[in-house]
């Protein structure tokens, strides 16, 4: 080739998968036909890249997992679907990363700059999209959606067609069976999801100022503190979000919502 890469000589490329320049791969790896890596991506030992998968410039993919495997879904019957990874994202060990599915979007969809850990699994047709921390082994089941710079705990498992708003935190061994809004922190009690506040710490980090923090807070009071029906949260929020646009994105993600959002516990 005319230019650089770093093979490993066990490694198993199959003669029609597209390799970009500065791309390594480590031992016992199997690269797949309808595969595409990008520039500068770096594939660690015994990985399996699999299905019609394209891989962004600068990954980083560590030892043992399954990148664009079949879906794990009983309806699946080997038709064409697709998993589309960004830039810039670290994935570690023995993660499962599977393709979409002809009912769904076709297509299981990772955006850039994300830091996924061990063992975590993203089932088929998930939309995860940018500067998302998802900790060991958490587990997304079919068609979740994550929206930009969520964290979500060790051990989080997400029910199907659940949605997690923008800058959303999961605390280790959340169980969630209905949507997140954006802020808002989410513990486990009992088996069953409650918001806790909102993630402030994650927001301060981020650059957000005292006032739209406060902003944020009350928000999240009128959803959660104060009675109201969904109904009734949605009109006071459009007239707070007359002071910050942030706010908006509360009313947003309601109007999306599919689930219905997690419960205060009183």
């Amino acid at each position: 080739m005319e230019f650089e890469q770093d093979i490993h000589p066990t490694a198993i490329i199959h003669k029609e998968a597209i390799l970009h320049k500065n791309v390594k791969i480590g031992a016992y790896s199997v690269i797949g036909k309808s595969v595409e890596l990008g520039e500068g991506t770096e594939i660690g030992n015994h990985v399996n890249i699999t299905g019609c998968t394209k891989i962004g410039n600068s990954n980083k993919i560590f030892h043992s997992s399954s990148i664009g495997e079949q879906p794990q879904d009983m309806k699946y019957k080997d038709q064409e679907t697709f998993l589309e990874i960004g830039d810039r994202n670290t994935i570690r060990e023995f993660c499962t990363i599977n393709t979409g599915t002809v009912e769904g979007n076709k297509k299981t969809l990772i955006g850039n700059d994300n830091w996924i850990m061990a063992y975590v699994h993203i089932a088929h047709d998930c939309i995860v999209k940018n500067n998302i921390v998802i900790a060991n082994n958490a587990t997304l089941a079919g068609h979740v959606e994550i929206d930009d710079y969520v964290v979500l705990g060790g051990l989080t498992a997400i029910h199907q067609f659940c949605k997690i708003g923008q800058h959303a935190i999961t605390m280790g061994g959340t169980l969630l069976s209905q949507d997140v809004p954006p802020y808002v922190r989410a513990v486990s009690r009992g088996g069953m999801a409650f918001p806790n506040g909102i993630n402030s710490e994650g927001l301060k980090r981020r650059g957000f100022t005292s006032e739209t923090i406060s902003n944020i807070k009350n928000g999240y009071k009128i959803i959660y503190m104060r009675d109201n029906s969904i109904d009734e949260a949605k009109k006071e929020l459009a007239k707070l979000e007359l002071s910050t646009s942030e706010v908006g994105t509360y009313i947003d993600f309601i109007e999306r919502s599919n689930r219905g959002l997690i419960r205060s516990s009183g």
